[in-house]
């Protein structure tokens, strides 16, 4: 089953009303979720890291959202609108057949961005719309970040087109570039993450490779691959033998690491 759910319920949001595009199995048993953040620097959302990232996690046995979030808009504009589709999600958990405490935020350059800024500030950011849905937790229960922009500093081998559209300025300062910067903020009960990047992809691996070592830090779980090579913005890289492999162990990530039920 396919559909569009409204993030927001008729609160005004401005001219773009972000909204959750559903790919439900149809099946009476609960299965874990993946909603999909595609990338785009916070400036667009990328259709190649969208439908098709979907109905492929469709194939592997898992409910699939793709979160149409706010972009050009300053933080925590798109982070409120990924909390708020973890909530809605659990919301019509029952109804939908999604087990509620497996459901993973996954995402794309940007998107793994904003995946993982909800794997950090998901109790500390409202995302409250005066409904039900306010009950529920908007924090993911895993995170897939596919070669995602952690930092944003450059100085930090960071990605600094992130930080200053989440900013709204062209030279941010340090304190928002660290506040932006999610390795920095990894928490002990931080979700478990899969992490994916190419060896020379132009947003650099150390993104991946912070915030994996900030997860192990504090006790946390991370699964990291570093491809070979492959430029950005791959998606499901289906033209590179040795990369396409990586939605398969995501699920499988998923499965065993996660215990997320599949179909």
């Amino acid at each position: 089953m396919r559909f569009d759910i409204d993030l927001w319920q008729g609160k005004d949001m401005g001219e773009f009303r972000p909204f959750l595009q559903g790919f439900l199995l149809d099946t009476p048993k609960p299965l874990g979720a993946v909603i999909i953040a595609p990338g785009g620097g916070y400036l667009l959302r990328s259709r190649g890291e969208a439908e098709v990232v979907a109905e492929c996690f469709n194939k592997l046995g898992f409910h699939a959202f793709v979160l149409e979030y706010r972009v050009n808009t300053p933080f925590p504009a798109s982070l409120q609108d990924a909390l708020r589709a973890v909530k809605i999600i659990r919301l019509h958990s029952a109804r939908w057949h999604v087990a509620p405490g497996q459901i993973a935020l996954g995402g794309f350059s940007a998107g793994g961005h904003l995946a993982a800024s909800a794997g950090v500030y998901y109790d500390e950011i409202p995302a409250s719309a005066g409904d039900d849905a306010d009950r529920f937790s908007g924090r993911p229960d895993a995170l897939l970040l596919c070669y995602p922009a952690i930092d944003v500093d450059p100085k930090r081998s960071g990605h600094g087109g992130t930080g200053r559209v989440l900013t709204g300025t062209d030279e941010p300062s340090q304190e928002q570039m660290d506040q932006l910067s999610m390795q920095l903020h990894v928490k002990a009960n931080t979700p478990p993450a899969f992490l994916w990047h190419t060896a020379d992809d132009s947003v650099k691996v150390e993104n991946s490779l912070a915030f994996a070592r900030s997860l192990w830090a504090k006790g946390g779980t991370a699964e990291l691959h570093i491809f070979a090579g492959g430029p950005h913005g791959l998606g499901l890289a289906e033209k590179y033998e040795n990369i396409k492999v990586w939605p398969r162990l995501a699920a499988q990530f998923l499965k065993t690491v996660c215990h997320f039920s599949e179909a």
